[in-house]
C-alpha cells in the first residue's frame, strides 16, 4: 500500500509538472532542458514576456542581453518548439548570422518536438520534411525554417520571426557596408516574410548604435511600428529604470557565476568601449558623439608650473551608497591648455564626501578655488566646511548639461585639454567613455565636474553665488 501511495504521488507530481509546462513557458524551458537550464530573475522576465507573445499581447519584441547570459537557450533554441506546440499550424522563421548557428537553432527545436511534442501537445515532427533547418509538424501546416542572413526564404512565410544575433563580430558591427547590407536584407527580404498579425523577436548583444536594433528604434521614433524593449545590462547603472529593480552595481546573473567580480575582470580585459556596448547594452559610435575620442590629448608628465589650479566637485543627490557618483577633480591651466591632474570618484555618503574633499585639499594645497555646484549636497557640504577650508565657490550652473558641455567642447576639439595617459591612470578610460556616450549615457558626473572646471578656467569672471 505504501509503495502504491508513493507511486501515485509521483504520478500526480509528474502530471502536474507536465501541465505546468503546457501552460507556462518558464516551466516548459525548465522541463525540456533536464536541469541544464536554471531559473534566474532575468530569464524569468524573458519567459514572462514570451508568454505574452503566445497570448498575442506582444507583437514586436527586442531583447538585449550580455553574452553568455542564456538568451539563445531561453529563446531561440526553445521558444519555437513551444510556439508550435501551441499553434501547430503556424510557421516559424529563424535568422542568424551563420549557417552553422541556423542549423543549431533548428535542430534544437526539432529535437524538443521529437521528444516532448506528443506527450505535451499531441504533435510530432513530419518524417517527410525533417532536416535540421527545415522541418514540419506531422498532419499540420506548421513548421520551422532556420537560415543565415541572406539565406533563401523566398516563398516562405512566418507567423513568428526570430532574429538572433545577426552580427557575427566587431569587424562586421563597425563596417558601415555590413550594417547597410543587413538593414537592406531585413527590409527587402526578412521583414516581408511576416504574415499579417505575425510576431517579430529581435535578440541582440548591442555591438553598435547603428545596428539593426538602432535602425528600427529610430524608425519607431519616426512613427514606424512600435517595439517593446527588454534591455538587461550586466551591471545595474540606473535603479529607476532597471527592469529587475536592482540596486546600482548589482550584477544581472550572479547565480550563474557572472557576479560583480566577474564584471570587473571582464571590463578590465575587454576595455570600456566593448564593455559599454556588449555588456551594458549602451553602444556608442566608435569615434564618439559630441566628444570624439581623437579630440583628447594625453600626458605622461605634467608641466613644471601652472598659472592656476582649481578643484571641481559634482556631489550626489542622496546620502547613500546606491546613489549617483560623487566626483572631485583637480585641473591646472597653462596658457590655453588645461590639464586634468587628479580625480576622485565613488558612491559616497555625505560624510565620505566631506572627508574626500578634505583629503584632496590636503593633497593639492595650491588648488585654492574649490568649485561646488549649487545643487544636490553641494550647499550642505559648503556649510559644513566653510570655516575649515578656504576658497569654496558655489557655482550656479547656466543652461542644461548639453549647453554647458558645448561651451567647453571647442577647447577639447582644439586639442587644449590634456588627460593623464592610461598607462599612469587606468581610470581615464572610463572618463573618456562617459564623454563618448554623453548625453545618452547612464552617468554624467565626470562630465559635469569637467565642464564646471573648464568653464571657470576659460572665463575671467564666473557666475558665483557666494565666495567663502
Amino acid at each position: 500500500m505504501a509503495n502504491y501511495s508513493k507511486q501515485l504521488i509521483q504520478a500526480l507530481a509528474e502530471n502536474a509538472k507536465m501541465e505546468l509546462a503546457r501552460r507556462h513557458y518558464v516551466d516548459y524551458v525548465e522541463l525540456v532542458h533536464h536541469g541544464s537550464w536554471s531559473r534566474a530573475a532575468h530569464l524569468n522576465l524573458v519567459c514572462e514576456e514570451l508568454d505574452k507573445v503566445i497570448s498575442g499581447e506582444t507583437k514586436r519584441l527586442m531583447i538585449f542581453m550580455p553574452p553568455r547570459h542564456g538568451k539563445s537557450m531561453t529563446v531561440t533554441k526553445t521558444f519555437p518548439s513551444y510556439f508550435l506546440g501551441k499553434y501547430p499550424d503556424k510557421r516559424v522563421i529563424e535568422v542568424s548570422y551563420g549557417s552553422e548557428l541556423a542549423e543549431e537553432f533548428g535542430e534544437s527545436n526539432r529535437e524538443k518536438i521529437h521528444k516532448w511534442g506528443k506527450e505535451l501537445f499531441g504533435i510530432e515532427v513530419s518524417q517527410t520534411q525533417a532536416t535540421k533547418t527545415n522541418w514540419n509538424i506531422q498532419d499540420h501546416f506548421g513548421g520551422m525554417v532556420s537560415v543565415a542572413v541572406g539565406g533563401s526564404i523566398t516563398g516562405k512565410g512566418a507567423d513568428l520571426l526570430i532574429i538572433d544575433d545577426p552580427i557575427k563580430n566587431r569587424m562586421e558591427a563597425e563596417s558601415e557596408a555590413s550594417r547597410s547590407h543587413l538593414i537592406a536584407e531585413y527590409q527587402s527580404s526578412i521583414r516581408t516574410r511576416v504574415h499579417a498579425g505575425g510576431t517579430i523577436i529581435l535578440i541582440l548583444t548591442r555591438w553598435q548604435e547603428d545596428d539593426l536594433a538602432g535602425f528600427l528604434l529610430k524608425k519607431q521614433n519616426e512613427g514606424a511600428e512600435e517595439w517593446k524593449v527588454i534591455s538587461l545590462p550586466a551591471i545595474c547603472e540606473d535603479e529607476e529604470h532597471d527592469l529587475l529593480h536592482r540596486k546600482v552595481g548589482q550584477a544581472l546573473w550572479p547565480e550563474g557565476g557572472y557576479d560583480e567580480q566577474w564584471a570587473e575582470e571582464i571590463k578590465r580585459d575587454v576595455g570600456s568601449y566593448d564593455w559599454a556596448s556588449l555588456f551594458q547594452q549602451r553602444p556608442a559610435p566608435a569615434e564618439g558623439g559630441m566628444f570624439k575620442r581623437g579630440y583628447w590629448k594625453y600626458y605622461k608628465q605634467l608641466p613644471g608650473k601652472f598659472e592656476q589650479i582649481v578643484q571641481s566637485w559634482d556631489c550626489t543627490f542622496k546620502d547613500k551608497k546606491e546613489s549617483d557618483y560623487v566626483v572631485g577633480q583637480v585641473w591646472g591651466k597653462v596658457g590655453a591648455d588645461r590639464y586634468l591632474i587628479d580625480q576622485v570618484r565613488g558612491k559616497m555618503s555625505f560624510t565620505e564626501t566631506i572627508q574626500a574633499m578634505r583629503q584632496l585639499t590636503a593633497k593639492y594645497p595650491k588648488a585654492y578655488r574649490k568649485l561646488i555646484e549649487n545643487k544636490a549636497n553641494g550647499p550642505a557640504v559648503m556649510d559644513v566646511l566653510k570655516h575649515e577650508i578656504s576658497g569654496l565657490v558655489s557655482v550656479e550652473p547656466e543652461g542644461g548639461k548639453v549647453v554647458r558641455a558645448n561651451a567647453v567642447l571647442p577647447a577639447v576639439e582644439a586639442g587644449n585639454v590634456y588627460l593623464p595617459d592610461p598607462t599612469i591612470a587606468p581610470w581615464i578610460l572610463d572618463f573618456v567613455e562617459e564623454f563618448v556616450v554623453f548625453p545618452n549615457g547612464a552617468h554624467d558626473d565626470q562630465v559635469d565636474a569637467m565642464t564646471q572646471a573648464n568653464t571657470y578656467l576659460h572665463e575671467s569672471t564666473f557666475n558665483i553665488r557666494n565666495l567663502i
